[in-house]
């Protein structure tokens, strides 16, 4: 049962949450994988991003909007994943399948050793995971030092993600890289699809091309051909 001091820790957010939200978020709390949400760290369409403090380190609160999320393009998307096929058409089961879905991937992701932050939660429509640096800068806001290296680094972690962990991220660009300690960290997984799922090689390829553009800014010329040779092939 949620105590009245539990929820006094979430008093700066009465009136932005609903109280489905809440109750979740006290859920959270109780179960000691959060305490109070400490700063704004995005807001999106999607979903807001919060940090919070932890006795194993701060935290990352990312929090999918129930009210008004795009849930008809989130449904279309999900039904082409084969592992979600059976998602029902409500707004409601088609969110928190969207935020399990990227709670999965982040999981799998892992576990074949591809760099991305450690998940330690999810519930209904929130997503507690690992806070990179302080927070650690997007891909294309960081200061590269050594482009090339860079981009073999990512070429690097989508292989272990394609041949290792079966899946295509879906939506990687340099908004979805953060760049610390001159390495990449893959984020913001709920786009991530099967390669199983006819519409891999066609997101595949787009992630590439993303990569490719961000890259010729900088200098290196980077051929999507190669790239998808070294990401696919074992």
């Amino acid at each position: 049962m949620v105590t009245e001091t539990s929820q006094e820790r979430f008093r700066t957010y009465n009136g932005v949450f609903d109280a489905f939200t809440n109750r979740t978020l006290f859920y959270l709390e109780s179960h000691g994988h959060i305490t109070e949400l400490s700063r704004t760290l995005f807001v999106g369409k999607e979903s807001n991003v919060f940090t919070t403090s932890h006795r194993e380190g701060d935290r990352l609160v990312k929090i999918y909007r129930v009210q008004n999320c795009d849930f008809k393009q989130m449904y279309r998307l999900i039904i082409q994943d084969p592992r979600f096929k059976t998602v029902r058409h409500r707004p409601r089961d088609v969110i928190f399948t969207w935020c399990q879905r990227e709670y999965t991937n982040l999981l799998k992701a892992k576990s074949v050793g591809v760099r991305v932050p450690e998940t330690f939660a999810c519930r209904n429509h929130i997503l507690v995971e690992q806070l990179i640096g302080d927070p650690a800068p997007r891909l294309k806001d960081a200061i590269i030092e050594n482009p090339k290296q860079c981009a073999q680094d990512i070429i690097e972690n989508y292989k272990k993600l394609y041949c290792d962990g079966g899946l295509v991220h879906g939506d990687l660009s340099s908004f979805n890289i953060l760049y610390h300690n001159q390495k990449v960290w893959f984020i913001d997984f709920s786009q991530g699809i099967s390669v199983k799922s006819d519409y891999a090689d066609e997101y595949l390829r787009r992630d590439l091309s993303n990569i490719k553009q961000f890259f010729s800014k900088r200098g290196l010329d980077l051929n999507i051909e190669t790239m998808y040779n070294s990401v696919t092939k074992v």
